[in-house]
């Protein structure tokens, strides 16, 4: 996977990249919409568990929508060391452009102690802006 964006906190990188879908977006109807393939490497000596995740997404006009729940799509993953994992999501957003960042929560399993990790801002954008603002 070719990173775009990455970010590393508490030896846990983050990867993302980022696609508009075309063929799920209505451009006159004012309905874009992306996929992001996000890879999680944990880079630590012990392995750790995703419990949960905040995303902060942020359209064109400044509107901002924060998302929480457990895991991704569904799982919390457990990674041991050198382990990676990988998913794809999406998100839709009534602008052509936008960008999200966001949070994991984690655990290592071997200790117990929990941790955030930063998921790095990625931009959201689409053929009809005017060039990439993010």
């Amino acid at each position: 996977m070719s990173d775009d964006y990455t970010q590393t906190t508490h030896a846990i990188r983050v990867s993302v990249r980022c696609f508009y879908l075309a063929d799920q977006s209505r451009p006159d109807d004012s309905h874009y919409v992306w996929a992001y393939r996000v890879r999680i490497e944990n880079l630590r000596a012990e392995p750790v568990q995703l419990l949960s995740r905040t995303w902060r997404i942020i359209d064109a006009q400044g509107r901002v929508q924060t998302v929480h729940g457990e895991g991704v799509i569904g799982q919390q993953p457990v990674l041991e060391p050198a382990e990676t994992f990988e998913y794809t999501s999406g998100t839709p957003l009534d602008t052509p452009s936008g960008f999200m960042s966001g949070t994991y929560h984690m655990v290592g399993s071997g200790s117990g102690k929990t941790f955030e990790i930063a998921v790095p801002p990625f931009s959201l954008d689409s053929p009809f802006h005017d060039g990439r603002i993010h």
